[in-house]
């Protein structure tokens, strides 16, 4: 009698949080945001999730969240905000944050792409903060392009709102696996996510 060393049964996904088909962030990993909406989809992904968010920014900024803002996506009142005085501190905060397991969503506003050795150490603290339970979900959110290297997935978002209807064009420029893609967004009810239809990704993405 042989014995199969492979089953037929298909791998399990990762768990991750789903905002749409073909939209999943994996827990235990760090992804990126980037594009002049960034924000927008962090306010996006926090709300639909549960428990406490940590939002670490820099105390040098001016601009801060506007609790009116965030209201039609998730409440402002589940935000714990961290305001580091020194630049080095931002990724230090998001690595230990994570390592502890405590937050589920993690969000990290910087004022420009880290390289790979910081990302790498912040896979190895989400993996560890959820070697007790449910792994954290880290999201770096950067300006312009991004770039951050190492990262699991990279969402660029921009607005483009028509009268009063909130509108966004949404695209996946990197993920293991997939290929860019592209969705309009739109938000029609507070609190309710957004509605998407997919469209073309565009030909310079990499």
């Amino acid at each position: 009698m042989s014995t199969h060393l492979l089953g037929r049964k298909p791998a399990r996904a990762a768990p991750g949080v789903t905002l749409h088909d073909g939209i999943t962030l994996q827990l235990g990993r760090v992804h990126e945001a980037c594009g002049p909406a960034r924000r927008s989809f962090a306010m996006w992904l926090a709300g639909q999730t549960q428990g406490p968010v940590l939002w670490i920014s820099p105390a040098w900024e001016p601009g801060q969240l506007n609790p009116d803002g965030m209201m039609p996506f998730a409440d402002p009142a589940r935000f714990i905000f961290v305001r580091p005085t020194r630049a080095e501190d931002l990724l230090w905060c998001m690595e230990e944050a994570l390592r502890s397991g405590a937050i589920p969503l993690i969000f990290s506003d910087l004022p420009g792409a880290p390289g790979l050795t910081p990302v790498r150490r912040m896979h190895l603290a989400a993996e560890q903060g959820g070697a007790m339970g449910r792994a954290p979900l880290g999201v770096l959110l950067t300006p312009g392009e991004g770039g951050a290297q190492g990262v699991e997935t990279r969402w660029h978002m921009a607005a483009t709102h028509q009268g009063e209807a909130r509108r966004w064009t949404l695209t996946r420029r990197r993920a293991r696996a997939l290929p860019p893609v592209s969705w309009q967004a739109i938000q029609t009810k507070s609190r309710a996510g957004l509605n998407l239809t997919r469209t073309e990704a565009e030909d310079a993405l990499v």
